[in-house]
């Protein structure tokens, strides 16, 4: 097929209207009323090179649901950290010829690569014990590895750092740590939010394949630049700088890897020898025969559109007839499967190059029909809130800091601080000012409860509401969003929160 036919044909798709923004369906009964002409321009080949498109695009979703799979991510941690004690030696390859390979890579790469039994126990595990696990990311690699290496080139970072997404999260741009590190580079809150990746209950840029790219490539050039050497930029990108400066502190000012090794933390002294172990593993692949599978189409495949307004993948993936689970995969960072859009910021879909032709060639028809489809639903969509949001908690039955620092993805210091407190001690009802992390955890804790159906309870209209054993004044207040407890004590006039039932309460401000 010639560069010229491409172009027809994805000119051909873009031209492919949406007839009514009602009926989103007509998209495919236009191609297929139109297709029997333009066979009589360019022939049967157009169909069948939208088929291998389609097959494409279906293919493409296997490595989605593999993406789910976090057992692979979890077993790389597990060998960092019993990487110092293993002593599993490689026996596909003897220790001669691995010591010759080790010299070639530590010749051609700016690293620090030496022969030592902990690099060569790492090694082997990955040959003997991981070698399917490591054929799917060798295979998924494939579609990540161009984007990482043009991001990479242009902050002026060594191209194997690509590597290190594989060690940090396996290629999952969803993977999360047990301590909130997350995504393909494995930012945490504080670190990301220092390269502008912004968190909200809608979207989560750490896990934005390009924008998280480009923050680590940002951040690993920041490490170099204070310690001048890449070794102890990814022990550092693991520990914190402050780590490896006292590390070296203690080492009487040791700066190579393998001799301040022992001074870092027990991660970090796994962590490098397994970056190490992936390069080696990548570069003598064939060697070992490695098969790994490919998908079918790779990250430049694909095109980016900024978004005009607020649409779901659902609608997208309606209106362009294109499986959703294609777009979640191209689209990790929208947690709950919506793009929002807000006036100074920019917000993104990424779509494979044909349909993206399709959405810009009726994105106005689009708009008014995701814009029809959200004004019927039954369901209001949640509220946009930002992490450095701040947010009334009001403590329950049950609280305490703990809980509520772990709910919210916070500390209790900071809750303490925050707030005044000078103890842990809570009492139901009180107001508590929040700064959460974790703000799915918002979402759910700002959802409005059920109306009371009793006819002992009022609706929130209502002038008075019936006590029952059991009530306390927290909640009765949670029947009615509009009304706090300290509301419900001066309407009224309570000087307790002792409530008896059948006691009537006044539940109207007017």
């Amino acid at each position: 097929m010639t560069l010229n036919a491409f172009r027809f044909t994805l000119l051909f798709i873009g031209f492919v209207t949406v007839s009514s923004a009602q009926n989103p369906a007509k998209l495919t009964q236009n191609w297929t009323v139109n297709k029997v002409e333009f066979h009589k321009i360019i022939g049967d080949s157009l169909e069948l090179i939208l088929e291998d498109y389609q097959k494409s695009v279906e293919l493409d979703s296997v490595w989605r649901s593999r993406l789910a799979d976090q057992s692979y991510s979890k077993r790389i941690e597990t060998i960092i950290k019993d990487s110092l004690d293993s002593k599993t030696h490689v026996t596909e390859v003897s220790t001669e010829v691995l010591k010759e390979r080790l010299a070639i890579l530590n010749a051609k790469t700016p690293f620090n690569i030496e022969y030592n039994e902990s690099l060569e126990s790492v090694i082997g595990y990955f040959l003997k014990r991981e070698k399917q696990g490591t054929e799917r990311v060798m295979g998924l690699s494939k579609f990540y590895f161009p984007m990482f290496e043009a991001t990479l080139d242009k902050h002026d970072v060594p191209l194997e750092m690509k590597y290190l997404a594989l060690v940090e999260s396996a290629l999952n741009p969803r993977a999360k740590s047990r301590v909130g590190a997350t995504g393909l580079w494995q930012f945490m809150y504080s670190t990301g939010k220092m390269y502008d990746l912004d968190v909200s209950s809608y979207v989560d840029e750490r896990m934005d394949p390009v924008a998280s790219t480009d923050a680590a490539a940002k951040y690993l050039k920041s490490l170099y630049t204070m310690f001048n050497d890449w070794d102890l930029a990814l022990a550092a990108y693991n520990s914190g700088p402050g780590n490896v400066s006292k590390a070296i502190r203690r080492s009487g000012g040791e700066t190579n890897y393998w001799k301040l090794r022992r001074y870092l933390p027990r991660e970090t002294a796994g962590y490098v020898p397994s970056f190490q172990a992936m390069l080696y593993l990548y570069e003598y692949a064939d060697e070992h025969g490695f098969q790994p599978e490919r998908p079918k189409s790779t990250y430049f495949g694909t095109d980016t559109i900024k978004v005009k307004q607020l649409i779901t993948l659902d609608q997208v993936a309606e209106v362009t007839q294109t499986d959703k689970e294609v777009l979640e995969f191209l689209n990790p960072s929208y947690k709950l499967g919506i793009i929002p859009f807000e006036k100074d910021k920019s917000y993104y879909i990424r779509l494979p190059y044909a349909k993206s032709g399709l959405f810009v060639a009726n994105e106005d028809n689009i708009y008014g029909y995701a814009e029809t489809q959200i004004a019927k639903s039954e369901e209001p969509l949640p509220k946009n809130l930002k992490a450095d949001d701040k947010i009334n908690y009001y403590v329950k039955s049950g609280d305490y800091l703990g809980r509520i620092a772990e709910k919210f993805g916070v500390g209790v210091s900071q809750i303490r601080s925050w707030n005044n407190l000078r103890g842990n001690n809570l009492k139901i009802g009180q107001r508590l000012i929040i700064y959460p992390r974790n703000v799915n955890a918002v979402v759910q804790t700002e959802s409005k409860p059920k109306q009371p159906s009793t006819k002992s309870s009022s609706s929130k209209s209502s002038e008075f509401y019936k006590v029952k054993p059991g009530d306390s004044l927290w909640t009765i207040s949670k029947k009615y969003p509009d009304l706090s407890i300290e509301d419900l004590k001066s309407l009224n006039q309570l000087k307790s929160n002792q409530l008896k039932p059948g006691m009537k309460l006044k539940v109207s401000k007017g």
